[in-house]
């Protein structure tokens, strides 16, 4: 395995776009790249609102501003112009690097353009060196999924990436020779966290258009994929993808990690997936905030796995006391990859303290084994005399064979009333899932309605939106926890 605590004699390489970048190529590239920055006016500090679609310029930009040294927001570029200008004002960023045009909030002096950035440069001498920015306090800032809210600017430091991707890259055993093909948007946590893996890791990257998957699978065939990460999403349709052209079965034999996050991992997918490719998909845990906690390896596929050595992990009951094995309650955290705190207005930073329990709203339970198993949120409702957590119900629920989300809606009578709602390409009607969901499920937990859907709508991340399906289905907001 790759030693990273001393320089590693292999270089990373670049596949995916028109022409490959191996080694010396990159470097000049990315050297190129940061000088044409610099002579725009980059300095050390400055921060950088980072836009645009996956490409092998997006990557060797983004390398360029770290080894400037400066400090990185990363945002959706479908997102609307209001929401970007919104995190740039928020992030106090100076200067934008986008695929073309500009931006409102942002003189044109300030833009700075990614595509074909370092090909006009000459000779390069010298390494790329990201050693400044990995040990920078406001290195990233990333933002929250805004599924619970308006999205939190979460300042990340260097040294946090760094130490996360290192405990990272020792779990999993990755080494030189992996061929990395990522179906994610590197504007979000997970694609970038794969980035900085790929450099560290010094092994090679594909580049893919992930939004059109048979494309994406063709390129990671052709380059020879040994690893694979994306949103559970993502691998139904490569499930439906590979009924369709079983031949890329033989083409993916190749990939021994089937990385999956950004979103809770149906069991009907795990179960699928498995069966199709007779490898699992390898769960994983962690939030934004402390980047990855727990993984699933391919030695021990089970859950999320355990924690990363070094992460504590305990879960607790409410009253803050930890629980035994196999006992569900709150997860708490203690990492080193903790971020420094939230954005205040401005630009200026709340600070979180360092040495604490991180306490991160989620639901789950250790095993025997010391597996994490996560189950969601750890949002209360009550119903009838009794506490319930709906995304623990729709775990439950899944059993029947289809992905389902539970929704809550305030009701006088019961205290709330419980949705049910399935994901059914084939529509079978409502009490047909009815009947099979009730024997998973306890008298105090049946549905009060069962809906039925061709598809569940996504946020950008890949999680289900649970807002946009509340409207779709003419229900109330969620009821306070």
């Amino acid at each position: 395995m790759t030693d990273l605590m001393a320089p590693s004699q292999a270089a990373p390489r670049l596949a995916g776009g028109p022409a490959g970048l191996d080694g010396e190529a990159l470097t000049r590239r990315v050297l190129a790249a940061a000088r044409e920055f610099h002579g725009r006016g980059i300095r050390p500090g400055d921060r950088v609102l980072v836009q645009g679609d996956n490409s092998a310029d997006y990557v060797v930009a983004l390398l360029a501003l770290m080894h400037l040294d400066t400090s990185l927001v990363p945002v959706d570029h479908r997102q609307p112009a209001a929401e970007n200008r919104a995190a740039a004002e928020r992030a106090a960023a100076r200067w934008l690097l986008c695929e073309s045009g500009g931006a409102d909030h942002f003189p044109a002096d300030r833009v700075l353009h990614f595509p074909g950035a370092g090909t006009r440069g000459g000779e390069a001498g010298g390494d790329v060196d990201l050693t400044a920015w990995f040990a920078r306090p406001d290195a990233l800032v990333l933002w929250s999924s805004g599924t619970t809210g308006r999205p939190k600017g979460i300042v990340k430091s260097g040294r946090a990436v760094h130490d996360n991707t290192v405990r990272t890259i020792r779990a999993m055993g990755y080494h030189e020779r992996d061929v990395l093909a990522p179906l994610l948007p590197f504007s979000h946590q997970y694609g970038l966290s794969v980035i900085l893996l790929w450099w560290l890791a010094r092994c090679t990257l594909v580049v893919t258009p992930y939004q059109r998957l048979d494309t994406a699978v063709a390129k990671a065939v052709a380059a020879g994929a040994t690893a694979v990460d994306a949103a559970p999403s993502t691998y139904d349709l490569l499930l439906g993808l590979l009924r369709r052209r079983p031949e890329l079965r033989t083409g993916l034999s190749a990939v021994r990690i089937w990385g999956v996050g950004g979103a809770p991992l149906p069991a009907p997918l795990a179960t699928a997936f498995e069966e199709a490719m007779g490898r699992p998909l390898l769960d994983g845990y962690g939030l934004t905030e402390l980047g990855n906690v727990a993984l699933a390896t391919p030695g021990a596929p089970v859950g999320c796995g355990r924690p990363l050595p070094g992460v504590g992990l305990r879960v607790v009951g409410p009253d803050g006391t930890p629980l035994a094995p196999g006992e569900t309650g709150e997860i708490e955290v203690r990492s080193p990859g903790l971020m420094e705190g939230y954005l205040d207005a401005g630009g200026t930073l709340r600070p979180v303290p360092r040495d604490l329990w991180y306490r991160t709203a989620d639901l789950g339970r250790i095993d025997g084994d010391g597996n994490v198993h996560v189950v969601g949120r750890n949002q209360a409702v009550h119903r009838a005399g009794f506490t319930l957590y709906p995304e623990g119900l729709a775990k439950k629920a899944e059993a029947c064979g289809r992905q389902v989300k539970v929704l809550a809606v305030d009701d006088a009578r019961r205290g709330c009333a419980l949705h049910f709602v399935v994901e059914d390409p084939e529509a079978l009607p409502p009490r047909h899932w009815r009947t099979l969901l009730a024997p998973h499920l306890a008298a105090y937990e049946q549905p009060n309605a069962v809906h039925v859907v061709g598809s569940f709508p996504l946020s950008a991340n890949g999680k289900v939106d649970a807002r946009a399906l509340r409207e779709t289905l003419g229900l109330a907001a969620a009821p306070a926890a």
